[in-house]
């Protein structure tokens, strides 16, 4: 009925809901959106309950919960009696909480003029709002936390705390040491047995309240941690004040460089006193010099001079190359040498061995030494422990100096022999010199005597290293060194009334570190002295670095040792010779002296 006109366009209608209309199109990027974003929820979820689960529970945990860690207090040091060198006090620090702080700038003016901070420095730690806690002054005194607390500063506030104190003061600074503000040890014992005194950590979980405050432990039951070990040490607060007394007044006079002093117990190695100048109180260690810190009887060698013929002495006397009372030809004072003639500071012609050691002789030392020859002298001097460490509970010690015979020059033996060309520490010395007093044996030197934990004590025992000499070289020695403080001896200003003391002067030159050689004019005296010298209960060693004016050992160093040693065999116990016996082979004839009559007796 109708046609189709010729020419006509076919018109395709526009149908709803056809796969082609741009309905399906707005339906396909729905569901992809969809798909997409399940996707990314998904993979949301993933992440947070599986990859990221055990942070998230912590974090949970922690917004409910808090770790606190408790230390015990740090154990006492006391010296060998019981009496308290280093122990806890409490103490007030000063803490802020910086978000409660509404003016840094102000707060940390006002602090300024109470705590000794600068007000730029204090504003560093309370200008951080999202901050609650914030060190501001830590182990104050007591009043300046008063005044501090007063200003009632909104977010400043007050938390006690233990700092160590050292009731003795300066008394046995550089062996004690001193621990610093987080009570960890930095020096001395302090420093080395930390971990004994340390007390022991516990942690312990707490529950947080809504404002974040600590309120009961989720466990209650639990505890409190042990306190650190309690260590006693083998010095003695009298012996020590007696040496350190005498050492301040050598300084004053002689206004020295450095100086020290060392006492030992020769039969058992222990150390009664141990004195270094400069010296600092461990109770304001942040007001001095690290120097000062420097225990210089461990860590500090030098070149001994005299007092090393001793151990010369000892070495040929055990291996029978000279005699006591053999005659030795000092050459009138000057022995001429490969690099230079060497000197005596007195001129002597022919003297026994024994006088050479009393006398001091440079020539009549270095002509033995020669008799040994280098290899034995060396053997023996390392016997007595010189160029190893002692092994003592101190940290730097130094092992001193002796080179190897190889290393020698043509001139080193002569003067090894007179302490030169070799480095020792004092306690090297004063070691060394303890096995020549107790009849041959070289001791191990220790400090700490006793170690207390939990209830539970360890004893430190004496330990022997080995025997150097035997006992009739170590008594033939200390007898002829008893001739060095009776007249004609080098040390008579060391001699203790009613007391017989061996010992050995030194007068060392110091060697000259910019030009080389030794300096002029600069020396290091000291005495090492045995008393008393038929059974010595003390072996002591005075050194004093730089004197100004007299140098000799015998003028400088001697003093110190009679005035520090004479009240301290007192406080021992120890009588003088009118309450005891001396046994001789036959009484003194035609006026010989005491120390010639002991003499004979030793070399019959």
């Amino acid at each position: 009925m109708f046609k189709k006109r010729a020419g006509a366009k076919t018109v395709k209608p526009k149908g709803r809901g056809t796969a082609e209309g741009p309905l399906s199109g707005r339906l396909i990027l729905v569901m992809v959106s969809v798909v997409a974003a399940f996707a990314v929820v998904t993979a949301r979820l993933i992440h947070l309950q599986v990859l990221e689960a055990d942070r998230l529970a912590a974090r949970a945990a922690s917004q409910h919960h808090k770790t606190i860690r408790l230390e015990g207090e740090r154990g006492t040091i006391t010296d060998r009696n019981g009496a308290i060198l280093a122990k806890n006090m409490d103490v007030p620090s000063i803490s802020a909480d910086p978000s409660r702080i509404a003016s840094a700038s102000r707060t940390a003016r006002t602090l300024a003029r109470v705590l000794p901070v600068s007000a730029r420095s204090l504003e560093k730690r309370l200008r951080d709002p999202k901050r609650h806690f914030s060190w501001v002054y830590r182990k104050t005194d007591p009043a300046v936390a008063e005044r501090v607390m007063a200003l009632a500063l909104p977010g400043v506030n007050q938390v006690p705390e233990s700092r160590r104190f050292y009731p003795k003061g300066r008394l046995m600074g550089h062996v004690v040491g001193f621990a610093g503000t987080d009570n960890h040890g930095l020096s001395g014992i302090e420093r080395v047995f930390d971990r004994d005194l340390k007390g022991e950590r516990i942690t312990l979980v707490v529950e947080r309240d809504a404002l974040g405050r600590s309120v009961l432990p989720v466990d209650t039951r639990y505890d409190r941690p042990d306190h650190g070990a309690d260590i006693a040490l083998t010095v003695d607060e009298v012996i020590q004040y007696y040496v350190e007394s005498a050492l301040d007044r050598a300084m004053l006079e002689t206004q020295a460089e450095a100086a020290g002093v060392l006492v030992m117990d020769p039969r058992t190695g222990e150390i009664l006193a141990m004195a270094a100048r400069p010296e600092f109180d461990p109770n304001r260690a942040d007001k001095y010099h690290p120097e000062s810190f420097r225990n210089r009887l461990i860590t500090d060698p030098y070149e001994p001079g005299s007092t090393m013929k001793v151990f010369l002495a000892a070495t040929a006397l055990e291996a029978g190359v000279v005699s006591l009372t053999e005659p030795i030809d000092c050459e009138g004072g000057t022995l001429p040498l490969r690099g230079g003639a060497m000197h005596d500071a007195h001129p002597h012609d022919v003297l026994p061995f024994s006088e050479v050691l009393v006398k001091s002789s440079n020539i009549g030392s270095a002509k033995v030494a020669m008799r040994l020859g280098p290899e034995r002298l060396y053997q023996g001097l390392r016997a007595f422990g010189f160029g190893d460490r002692t092994g003592i509970e101190l940290g730097g010690e130094s092992p001193g100096l002796l080179y190897p015979p190889a290393r020698w020059s043509g001139r080193s033996l002569p003067s090894v022999a007179i302490g030169q060309e070799l480095a020792v520490t004092p306690l090297q010395l004063v070691t060394a010199a303890s096995a020549v007093a107790n009849g041959g044996t070289l001791m191990r030197p220790y400090l700490v005597s006793a170690v207390t934990r939990k209830g539970v004590t360890t004893i430190t025992r004496p330990t022997p290293v080995r025997r150097v000499i035997s006992e009739r070289t170590a008594r033939d020695l200390l007898r002829t060194l008893a001739g060095v403080t009776e007249k004609g001896g080098t040390a008579t200003q060391a001699a203790i009334p009613g007391y017989r003391v061996a010992g050995k002067t030194g007068t060392a030159q110091k060697p000259d570190p910019v030009h080389g050689g030794y300096a002029r004019g600069k020396f290091i005296s000291s005495f090492l002295g045995m008393v008393p010298a038929e059974d010595p209960r003390l072996v002591m060693l005075v050194v004093i670095d730089d004197p100004k004016g007299l140098y000799y050992g015998g003028t400088v160093a001697a003093p110190v040792f009679r005035e520090a040693a004479e009240p301290i065999l007192q406080y021992l116990g120890v009588h003088p010779m009118t309450d005891r016996t001396l046994v001789l082979a036959d009484p003194p004839a035609n006026g010989a002296t005491l120390r010639t009559a002991m003499l004979a007796e030793a070399t019959r």
